[in-house]
């Protein structure tokens, strides 16, 4: 029993860490400034100049700057974009369009850092943006094709945040939404964190390296490989890239996870934390949970097969 509460105390205590000492920040910040530039009319001009291009693909000119956003600031700052896609009341279908290509595409957070050790960022990004598109294009026209394609009531925020233009009204509107939606995080992101914590106490990850090690050794695959995609699909993109600066340190790192297939199948926020901040944006968010999973899996694997292709 003692064990158990130790792993709820330390889950606890790195979901609290992440949710008021990483994620608040961005979340006030970033929502702040889309509440600004929606209420001077730039976000709209910016969405209408884009719409036209993006429209074949599923995607609305928001949620091209939700894809914007993973690429060059952090896996989370689309989490503000996702939400204010809800609360203008953009349609279900275009939301998991939105969701997947968020899905599938690689985190500025990790893409960087990575690049310091030898990743080929241009590439990554340009297989990223085709990854992120397809996704978004299968979501939208195969996968969703029974979610609504109907624009659904403005939320109370949106209510708030359009009336008439006040700085410090859109600072504490903006505030209250963004902190409204990490503690929302909390609850989904304490649980992923129990799951991997408890993993990893009782050996598990150890056994399932162990387990696999013969098979990945038989087609070519390194066995050393195993923890960076253990530690990424349990522990997230920030985690992995602890992980692989700690091999490089050691001289113990596979050059395949810097080559633009292993980051194809490495950098995105489909992971287990990833997954849980992200459908923490809204309730409609979640509703497209399904197709926007499968749609972000599509794109992520094309964007694993062209780099080992063209890699």
């Amino acid at each position: 029993m003692e064990g158990v509460i130790e792993v709820v105390l330390h889950a606890g205590r790195d979901a609290v860490d992440v949710s008021l000492y990483t994620l608040l920040p961005i979340m006030v910040v970033m929502m702040i400034l889309l509440r600004l530039l929606e209420a001077s009319g730039i976000l709209d001009r910016v969405i209408r100049l884009v719409s036209p291009a993006a429209k074949p693909f599923g995607l609305t000119g928001i949620a091209v700057l939700a894809m914007v956003q993973i690429s060059f600031v952090s896996f989370v700052a689309p989490l503000p974009t996702l939400a204010l896609m809800e609360d203008r009341g953009t349609s279900d279908r275009h939301l998991a369009a939105a969701l997947a290509a968020v899905l599938a595409m690689a985190p500025a957070n990790a893409l960087f850092p990575l690049a310091m050790l030898g990743l080929h960022s241009g590439e990554t990004l340009l297989l990223s943006a085709l990854g992120g598109i397809a996704a978004a294009s299968v979501t939208y026209w195969l996968l969703g094709r029974n979610l609504s394609n109907t624009s659904q009531e403005v939320s109370d925020f949106e209510r708030q945040a359009s009336g008439e233009f006040s700085l410090l009204k859109i600072i504490n509107v903006s505030g209250a939404e963004a902190i409204q939606i990490v503690i929302n995080i909390i609850p989904m992101l304490l649980v992923s964190l129990i799951v991997v914590t408890a993993l990893q106490q009782v050996g598990a990850v150890h056994g399932l390296e162990s387990l696999l090690a013969p098979a990945l050794a038989r087609i070519g695959v390194d066995p050393a490989f195993i923890l960076p995609i253990l530690t990424k699909y349990l522990a997230g993109s920030t985690a992995l890239v602890g992980v692989v600066h700690d091999m490089s340190a050691h001289g113990h790192l596979v050059p395949a996870v810097l080559s633009a297939g292993g980051a194809g199948f490495l950098l995105h926020p489909l992971d287990l934390p990833g997954l849980a901040i992200l459908l923490s944006a809204g309730r409609r968010i979640r509703k497209t949970a399904i197709p926007a999973v499968v749609g972000g899996c599509i794109g992520i694997a094309l964007r694993t097969v062209l780099g080992i292709a063209f890699g």
